[in-house]
């Protein structure tokens, strides 16, 4: 099968794009013929290569997929050849004590696709049948193969952890990665306020037209002094945190007495500047949060086609093109998901700003 891989650790200059070994299902798997896949940041640490995360190489990566059933492991049911699916990222053991309370994002022996085990960046992947969902009826196979991570990890941040309420107030830092987008559009869906920040008045304009009531330019504007301002001196109710050590002090500041800080990632650095008086004196809850449970996995794909949610794409490059899909989400440029067309022609021309 086609694949863009890579063998040794470091940049986008290290992937290759060429053939690796078709894959075969073992009892209770399934493989995906994938039609679409994307980047996260996590396909990015990946490939730096992360402490304490050892990798078997060569290495596929790509957390976020959706295809076709091409083949179907012994004792697999209520799944065909030519099923339409998309894949839920995370994989659990289905025995420690957290995945018996249903509680599958807290195993002890969590994979995430792409990480632990090769992933979707393939003509083919091989999963588990229990990570398949039909895919939604709505989304475009672009759409369909960009939403599982973000959509999920923002899930259960805002709705099962900071478990935000109509009426409520959130701020959502970076405006244009995919996890700021779902959790802007989920918190449109639970009748939150959202105030959003960039540094680009062109990804706020944006963000904007997507519903968010209060945009922020951190480039030239004090968020904190800002957000007071804009919520009469009480601060936010909620704050999702994904970036760290260069929004960590802000977030403090902004959230209200009684508010909920809720952090998932991060992606500037892992070692921000503190000020414990304002968590005690405040009385915040800090609360961490990493990708979901499978009922929130099933929550989320229905709220998704019940409220006819669509992830943002960036831009869409054939597979052979991924070096170039790479960069773009390591500039930091990209206003919403960048895909990859696993089943285009090659040479196919990259697609800006597809919806």
């Amino acid at each position: 099968m086609r694949s863009l891989h890579f063998e040794n650790h470091g940049g986008p200059s290290g992937l290759a794009f060429g053939e690796r070994p078709d894959p075969s299902p073992a009892a209770g798997e399934v493989v995906v013929r994938l039609e679409a896949a994307a980047l996260n940041h996590l396909d990015l640490f990946v490939l730096a290569g992360m402490p304490g995360v050892p990798i078997a190489l060569p290495h596929i990566g790509g957390a976020d997929g959706a295809g076709t059933v091409a083949a179907v492991g012994e004792g697999v049911t209520g799944w065909s050849v030519g099923d339409e699916v998309v894949l839920n990222p995370g994989l659990s053991c289905g025995e420690c004590e957290f995945c018996r309370r249903g509680e599958e994002s807290l195993c002890v022996g969590f994979r995430i696709l792409g990480e632990h085990l090769d992933g979707t960046f393939a003509e083919y992947v091989r999963v588990p049948a229990a990570s398949l969902t039909a895919k939604p009826a709505h989304l475009s196979w672009a759409e369909a193969g960009s939403f599982g991570l973000t959509f999920l990890t923002a899930w259960r941040m805002l709705v099962t952890r900071a478990r935000l309420a109509r009426g409520e107030t959130v701020l959502i830092h970076g405006i244009g990665g995919g996890v700021a987008l779902a959790a802007l559009a989920i918190a449109n869906g639970q009748g939150a306020t959202a105030i959003v920040t960039s540094s680009d008045d062109g990804k706020l304009e944006r963000a904007r037209e997507l519903g968010a009531t209060h945009t922020i330019n951190y480039g030239s504007a004090d968020v904190a002094r800002e957000v007071r301002a804009l919520t009469g001196k009480r601060g936010v109710d909620v704050v999702v945190e994904t970036a760290g050590q260069a929004t960590w002090m802000t977030s403090l500041k902004c959230a209200a007495k009684g508010g909920r800080i809720v952090t998932c990632g991060a992606t500037t650095g892992p070692n921000p500047a503190e000020e414990i008086r304002l968590v005690f004196w405040n009385q915040l809850s800090i609360l961490g949060s990493t990708m979901g449970s499978r009922s929130d996995w099933d929550a989320m794909v229905r709220a998704v086609a019940e409220a006819q949610l669509r992830p943002v794409v960036d831009s869409v490059r054939p597979l052979e093109r991924g070096r170039e899909a790479y960069e773009r989400m390591a500039s930091g440029r990209q206003f919403g998901k960048v895909v990859l067309d696993v089943r285009g022609a090659a040479g196919a021309p990259a697609r800006q700003g597809a919806r």
